[in-house]
């Protein structure tokens, strides 16, 4: 069995050899032996975005916090303490025992060829930035050299590669967590066979066919790693376009609505389908019956059902990283249906926590008006698993990383460099999501508001920049000079570094802290925060027991619930008060708390994510399969027959709407029962063997008209709410009257809301539950929608008093969670067992609707649990099921077979059988 983990990315790229003279950009000397763009040692270039200093009004003041890492610069680069083949900021080092990654990782932009030799990225044309001019064409422009750089340079760059000579090297691209996730399994010994699926973050156009085809290879055979080469057009269209300018903000709560981002949306989307496209086939090409594919993340959204299109039977999982956002701002996405749908195509999709995983859940129900529910979502055809897993760090390796002597050197630097200050930490990527403009901000408050601190405290705040977001770059610049102008330079309060930092400084950055501060304004999760935390455990410094203080928009926040330094990052004055007292904090209260969150990381690593996930996938997957009317059989008449000879006592649950006899809409449809339904159920009750009970959607008055004309028939009305024995004429009521009152006056006014909204609907009230009915309303699809919406906003407010709101065809039911069919069924049971009569040994349960799928589990429990000998579930519906066989006749179908069942009984009758 193979694992495919599928992400945009490959945990490994290419680096090509070029000849000297050729016509490319070489990476400098000093580059390729370390010095990373985005991951410069923190020691060899500090950066500011200050420019004028002020002189210090004395000679003998102390140097600033830049002017120490400098000089701390030349004395740490005499150190050959470095181990070999690790580079500052790499994810994946060259030295196997150094291959930990950051779990979150400062990626550069896709196709800016960061410290490799790659080929040049040769965008398509950027979409008109007015809507109007884009939509007079609907070609998409096809991925090509930009012409106003001239035929020439192209044409060069292809042949300088054509026969270059090429290694495989580690990515600056992907998710860290996932890589560090997937190392940690491999090291556990339960990944044994891995194939990693993604792009090679590089252009590739104009590579020659046989490079790509010795890429592949290598790749596959020495690296576990399947590429997926589409065009460059395609992807840069694909990731700048849609998936950061469209798909990133909406997750994040930014709804982008700039003439760019509108034009963008229409203009990518086809590029967007195209690439996950290109994903899906390669997948396919490559699967066998038993592997697992394991999708990742909002780049890929797609992939899920256009697998499941082509085979049906995959073990398909989609893990989300990022946040999901309300339903209110998931629905500003033209495309929304389409996405829904495409992740939908998954057996089990994972979210980083429970809000992330009730907004999807919530934002499937209003816009595809099926039922969701804690379980997941219901399709017409399968049910869709829907969980919460939070990712976590791969401690042990973390361990092993921290012993190195680099990370020691790094250390001992940095308590020597603030050693007699109080070190503030930060580390975001300089995008509008992370908050860094906001924690500026807070910081430049903070001093005014809490002068003692000016020069006791430094936050130095680790940032790349990013090309796509120029305005917030300039703005975070002011602020930086802004504040450092406002106070003594000497003091150096705020040191600001444009660039990313190799992993050793980071460890030894927040080993040191005393402080570690995120400001994201909504993240999926923030693993920098479980590093920080289990970095602080004393065991290689004398510094310990440090405080997170952590925006309570990420998914972090939900895992440390209760933190008292959990803030609002919009809300300056109180993550101003959170920095004093983290500052403040004793000894003793910071080991408390610690532990606390602590203990919350230990419980959530890496290796318990990859696990839990797959085991869950494993076993939704199984539930799917078995419930799947394809992989059921169908009823054996002949087989049921002959158990019903056997038997000595039976128990038959049949339901009454759409499985004794035809249904329709309840405005319309005469409430009788047909003459050939009334006499096989007589024939069936003339057996004294036979227990015959039929259950209902209709009122206890209803069902005693309808069945009058059956005398001994056990009736159960309203979906388990009320139970009439055989024998009896009397009615138990299965609910509380009062609650029922109660919940029905308090959403009198909703009902009637939506009732309004929607032409052509109306409300049938039942004793125990509502039904709102939309089958002739005047606008279908509205009606839906507006049934959904209903449904959604029930399920919210009336939650807690155990009641819910379940769509149907056409209808939906508003009523108790419990009691349903089943909990009906079990008065019936006990009934039986409290008489001292025999026990049935056999037991048919026939149905056609959602609501019966209770029951066929009771039954089937009732089977496993060998308390029934002969347990037999029959649906009618093409839904997947619970149900042991599959009748497909419909109603015929069903009357047909317990004639046959009756013939039985009469024929033993009259042989002197039956006593």
């Amino acid at each position: 069995m193979t694992i495919f983990i599928v992400s945009l990315f490959l945990p490994y790229t290419i680096d090509f050899h070029l000849p000297k003279g050729a016509h490319h950009r070489r990476v400098s000397s000093a580059r390729r032996a370390g010095e990373r763009r985005h991951s410069a040692d923190l020691h060899k270039k500090p950066l500011s975005y200050f420019r004028h200093h002020r002189k210090t009004s004395s000679a003998s003041a102390r140097p600033t916090a830049l002017k120490e890492l400098a000089q701390l610069s030349a004395a740490a680069s005499k150190k050959p303490s470095k181990p070999e083949g690790e580079q500052p900021g790499f994810p994946f080092p060259t030295n196997p025992d150094l291959q930990l990654a950051p779990s979150d990782p400062v990626s550069p932009t896709w196709g800016s060829r960061g410290v490799f030799n790659q080929p040049k990225a040769q965008p398509p044309p950027s979409p008109a930035p007015s809507v109007l001019q884009h939509g007079i064409s609907t070609d998409i422009p096809k991925p090509g050299p930009d012409k106003s750089q001239g035929p020439i340079e192209p044409i060069l760059e292809k042949q300088n590669f054509a026969d270059a000579i090429w290694t495989v090297e580690p990515s600056e691209q992907g998710n860290g967590g996932l890589k560090n996730a997937v190392r940690s399994a491999v090291d556990a010994g339960f990944l044994e066979d891995k194939l990693w699926v993604g792009t090679l973050g590089m252009p590739t156009d104009v590579l020659e066919d046989h490079t790509r085809d010795e890429i592949a290879e290598k790749l596959e055979t020495d690296r576990d790693s399947l590429p997926v080469f589409v065009d460059d057009g395609d992807l840069h269209g694909h990731y700048l376009h849609f998936c950061k300018t469209i798909l990133w903000p909406v997750f994040h709560y930014q709804i982008p609505d700039s003439p760019k981002s509108k034009a963008y949306e229409d203009h990518s989307w086809e590029y967007y389908v195209r690439v996950n496209k290109a994903f899906a086939d390669r997948i396919v090409h490559h699967w066998k019956r038993g592997d697992v594919i394991w999708v990742h993340d909002y780049h890929l959204l797609l992939v899920p059902s256009m697998i499941r299109k082509q085979i049906p039977d995959a073990k398909i999982g989609f893990f989300l990283h990022i946040a999901f956002p309300s339903s209110e701002v998931f629905r500003c996405l033209a495309v929304r249906e389409e996405l829904l749908k495409g992740v939908l195509g998954a057996n089990l999709i994972g979210f980083q926590t429970q809000e992330y995983c009730h907004h999807f859940l919530q934002t499937c129900s209003r816009l595809l008006s099926v039922e969701a529910t804690n379980e997941g979502v219901q399709l017409e055809d399968r049910l869709v698993n829907v969980g919460t897993f939070p990712i976590g760090i791969d401690i042990e390796s973390l361990d092993r990383r921290r012993k190195e002597p680099d990370v020691q050197e790094k250390i001992d630097t940095y308590k020597s460099t603030y050693e007699g200050k109080r070190l503030v930490v930060a580390r975001d990527k300089l995008d509008h999501i992370r908050g860094v403009r906001q924690k500026l901000l807070i910081w430049e408050y903070f001093l005014k508001k809490y002068p003692k601190w000016q020069d006791k405290a430094v936050l130095v705040q680790v940032g790349l920049s990013t090309a796509e977001q120029p305005e917030l770059d300039a703005t975070v610049s002011e602020i930086v000079m802004r504040v450092n102008s406002a106070f003594d330079l000497a003091k150096h309060s705020l040191i600001f570094l444009k660039q990313d930092i190799a992993f050793s400084e980071y460890l030894g950055l927040i080993t040191n802290a005393d402080v570690l501060m995120v400001t994201s304004l909504r993240e999926g999760m923030n693993l920098t925060s479980h590093e920080f935390i289990h970095c602080q455990d004393g065991k290689y410094s004398n510094k310990k027991h440090g405080c997170l203080i952590l925006s309570e928009f990420t998914g972090s926040a939900s895992l440390f619930e209760g933190h008292e330094l959990l803030v609002n990052p919009w809300n300056y004055q109180e993550c101003a008060e959170a920095l004093n007292k983290a500052l403040e904090m004793g000894p003793e209260d910071k080991e408390i708390s610690w532990r606390k969150l602590n203990d919350a990381v230990t419980k959530h690593t890496t290796t318990k994510w990859f696990r839990t996930f797959l085991d869950n996938l494993s076993k939704a997957w199984d539930e799917q399969s078995s419930r799947d009317t394809v992989s059921i059989p169908r009823l054996s008449v002949n087989e049921l027959s002959a158990k019903y000879r056997r038997s000595s006592r039976r128990l038959f649950i049949i339901d009454y709407e759409g499985t004794l006899a035809s249904w329709g809409s309840p405005s319309s449809i005469v409430l009788t029962t047909p003459k050939r339904a009334v006499d096989t159920l007589n024939d069936l009750i003339d057996d004294p063997k036979n227990i015959v009970y039929v259950t209902s959607s209709r009122k206890p008055e209803e069902m005693e008209r309808l069945f009058s004309p059956v005398a001994g028939l056990g009736l159960i009305a309203e979906n388990g709410a009320y139970v009439r024995e055989t024998g009896t004429e009397e009615w138990i009521r299965l609910v509380d009257a009062e609650e029922t009152n109660a919940w029905k006056d308090g959403l009198s006014n909703m009902i009637t809301y939506f009732r309004e909204r929607t032409l052509g609907s109306w409300v049938e009230y039942l004793h125990s539950s509502l039904v709102f009915h939309y089958e002739d309303a005047d606008d279908p699809q509205g009606a839906e929608r507006t049934a959904a919406e209903c449904a959604d906003h029930i399920n919210d407010i009336c939650a807690r008093h155990h009641v819910h709101a379940v769509l149907n065809d056409k209808f939906l039911v508003i009523g108790p969670i419990t009691p349903n069919k089943a909990t009906a069924a079990g008065v019936v049971w006990q009934t039986i067992q409290r008489s001292n009569s025999q026990l049935p040994d056999f037991l048919l349960v026939v149905g056609d609707g959602r609501e019966d799928e209770v029951v066929f589990r009771w039954a089937n429990k009732l089977g496993q649990e060998e308390k029934i000998n002969s347990v037999s579930t029959v649906t009618l519906g093409t839904k997947n099921t619970e149900a042991t066989a599959t009748l497909t006749q419909g109603v015929t179908g069903v009357l047909s077979c317990l004639q046959k069942l009756a013939a039985i009984s009469q024929s033993e009758k009259a042989s002197g059988k039956v006593v």
